[in-house]
């Protein structure tokens, strides 16, 4: 196991600036910090070589070790819920559509978890809904429907307390009914002669959690909800029941005390209250908005036009943004260092001179791009740390079905890919799908990114190296350095934020080997970029394929909505096709008409990951417009060699094709022209 962990507050960073490390240590005492800049990546002895630079610089240290915990699942907080503290009587009123129902889940929580004061409501597996409240005698009481719930059905749950009558009532109702579901149910039960204690205005009201120690949360709802109420009285759960589930207000309904509406601001990570308590709050750990809700009906797809019907949030147990941890040190970046890609090496102090093995070592990844007005005379590598988010401590090896037979073969896995398997708590890639089946939609860099380090080798396993994303992209700064080429270096993020004021100016641009994920203002850059006269060397394959979104409101996070098309592990589900980020459509680029053709001449067509093939040159290869290409190269075929698969062509290749984009004029220069049948 990795006895060792950090990441940084930021991916890139000028010089002059400061970085912010956070470590986490499990069997190590002490440990010493180290800069290095990163040269080639890649540990394959059949390669060129592991090669980094120590930088002479004092990061302080050694630093005492010690264990952060992340907290992994979504809810949403409402720091202090004051017209709650005086409740005697009280209704609740929300609408749930679980989709882990066999699972204990908080809904609706105002408890102190010490002294069991105040009320929650929780689905209770086989018990169903269940409402619990704090006494003052017995200590607590509660009520059940004792009725379980469907998976991804809409229930309306409807649960009071009574203190003039001494009881508690609960009702869940489902919005479609079925000849013999035994899914509808109600309860009652005494709440006791000492009646209900509230909790105080200091105790925090959760949605889709329950307290619990040292202000960390825990039985995470898995599933949508929507519309949750509060009211100061006990009242009937029919008009309650069609305000919830069809929006028919009973104007004899009294105003809530609270009455959230998660159709506003769903962009952001704020909750609504309507009502005139105010009592607005917070999410934690990104839960999926722009969802489609109970009143989905199927007209619209984009949220946009019309809210009213993405009124849902899906929670789930195991979302995560942001690790939380302390920071150890911070990094102040000397003026003086050279742009590139660095990485803060962390290794146990005790180990001397002994060579630290895998899990004695962590590698905190990112780079140093150029101050804004640095010259521009030279290329510019633009680092893709977007599809690196997206693959962040990816589970393909064992999770993602199809990947053996994509291989080939049987999956190998390297250590730190083992460790990936068995701390989801690190949170997910695109790749995978949360503990209820639902895909992935959201990455951050708030955390270990375990697979973003030199050294790490990709879950292909097998065949040379099993390049994949970063170390593969060493190999492109290795060859810069060894050619003796000036190069800058700015990142995926820098460029979403900043546009084609980043990059103008540059004598050309270098991909890195897999540039796949792209948001519309990075997209909208490289192609101005181009226009205006950049030089675009796209330096891999299968880039600039699916659309993803930064967030303003989560920064540091992604999003990717696999709609309706491509190589995908899961789709998004109905009518949940567009970005709850920005509202923008997501899915493919090539859906929208800006397949990657058109900016970069070719476009995905085909993957596998078993045998690569060599090139094969074309009768273009002889026209003069190419003859500066091949000055030197003898025969007819190149890339017959290579640490993938070996050759130049595979694991996932491109195609021109004037439809799509590819400019009438282009030169097909040379072509694989035989793959397996795994591709």
């Amino acid at each position: 196991m990795l006895r060792i962990l950090g990441y940084a507050d930021r991916l890139s960073v000028a010089p002059g600036g400061r970085l912010a490390v956070k470590v986490s240590c499990e069997g190590i005492r002490r440990y010493r910090a180290e800069l290095r800049r990163i040269i080639q990546g890649d540990i394959n002895p059949e390669g060129p070589g592991y090669r980094d630079e120590a930088i002479e610089f004092d990061l302080g240290g050694p630093f005492d070790g010690r264990r952060q915990e992340i907290h992994a699942g979504s809810c949403g907080i409402v720091a202090r819920p004051e017209p709650l503290a005086g409740l005697e009587s009280f209704t609740l009123a929300v609408a749930v559509a679980p989709t882990l129902p066999e699972q204990r889940g908080g809904i609706l929580a105002h408890r102190d978890s010490e002294s069991g004061a105040g009320l929650c409501l929780t689905l209770e597996g086989d018990r169903g809904a269940t409402l619990t409240v704090g006494t003052a005698g017995s200590g607590e009481a509660a009520v059940s429907t004792g009725r379980p719930m469907y998976r991804d059905h809409w229930y309306v749950v409807v649960a009071s307390c009574d203190a003039e009558a001494g009881s508690l009532r609960i009702a869940q109702l489902p919005l479609r009914r079925y000849a013999g579901a035994a899914d509808a149910g109600e309860g009652r039960a005494e709440v006791g002669a000492d009646g209900f204690v509230p909790a105080g205005a200091d105790q925090p009201l959760l949605i889709a959690a329950l307290a619990g120690a040292d202000g960390t949360t825990r039985d995470h709802f898995n599933g949508r909800i929507e519309g949750p109420r509060i009211y100061g009285a006990a009242l009937a759960v029919d008009p309650l029941f069609a305000a919830i589930a069809r929006g028919e207000e009973d104007a004899e309904l009294p105003a809530p005390l609270a009455a959230w509406d998660f159709a506003q601001g769903i962009t952001t990570q704020d909750i609504q209250d309507r009502s005139p308590s105010g009592l607005h709050g917070r999410l934690i750990n990104l839960p999926a908005r722009g969802v489609a809700g109970l009143r989905w009906r199927g007209d619209v797809f984009n949220w946009r036009e019309a809210p009213e019907q993405y009124g849902a949030i899906h929670f789930h147990d195991d979302d995560l943004y942001d690790a939380g941890w302390e920071t150890d040190f911070e990094l102040a970046v000397p003026e003086d260092v050279r742009i590139g890609v660095y990485a803060v090496r962390l290794v146990d102090a005790e180990l001397g001179e002994r060579e630290a093995g895998p899990c004695d070592e962590y590698y905190v990844t990112f780079a140093v791009r150029p101050k804004p007005g640095a010259r521009r005379d030279k290329a510019v590598f633009l680092l893709p740390t977007a599809s690196y988010l997206a693959y962040a401590n990816h589970r393909l090896g064992l999770d993602v079905p199809g990947t053996e037979v994509g291989l080939g073969r049987l999956v190998e896995l390297s250590p730190h890919h083992q460790y990936q398997q068995r701390h989801p708590e690190l949170g997910y890639s695109f790749y995978e799908v949360h503990n209820d089946g639902s895909g992935v939609f959201y990455s951050s860099r708030h955390r270990p990114i375990v697979d973003l380090q030199p050294k790490v080798q990709g879950w292909l396993g097998g065949r040379g190296s099993g390049l994949w994303q970063f170390n593969a992209d060493t190999h492109i700064l290795g060859w810069l350095e060894e050619v003796g080429f000036d190069y800058d270096v700015v990142t995926d993020e820098d460029l979403h934020a900043e546009g084609l004021g980043l990059i103008e100016g540059y004598g050309a641009l270098l991909t890195g080997t897999h540039p796949e994920y792209y948001s519309t203002p990075m997209l909208d850059a490289l192609e101005a970029y181009t226009e205006s006269g950049g030089r675009l060397m796209y330096l891999g394959g299968n880039g600039f394929y699916w659309r993803i979104a930064f967030s303003e409101a989560a920064p540091g996070a992604i999003e990717c909505r696999r709609s309706e098309d491509g190589i995908r592990p899961w789709d998004p589900g109905v009518g949940n096709y567009y970005h709850s980020f920005t509202g923008e459509y997501g899915g493919l680029w090539r859906r929208i008409g800006r397949a990657p053709n058109r900016l970069a001449g070719v476009g995905m067509t085909s993957q596998g990951f078993d045998v690569s093939e060599p090139y094969r040159l074309l009768p273009a290869a002889r026209d003069p417009r190419a003859r500066f290409i091949f000055e030197g190269v003898e025969g007819k075929t190149i890339g017959d060699y290579g640490l993938s698969g070996g050759g130049a062509a595979g694991l996932e290749v491109d195609r021109a094709d004037v439809a799509l984009g590819t400019p009438p004029h282009a030169l097909i220069l040379a072509t694989s022209q035989r793959h397996t049948g795994v591709y």
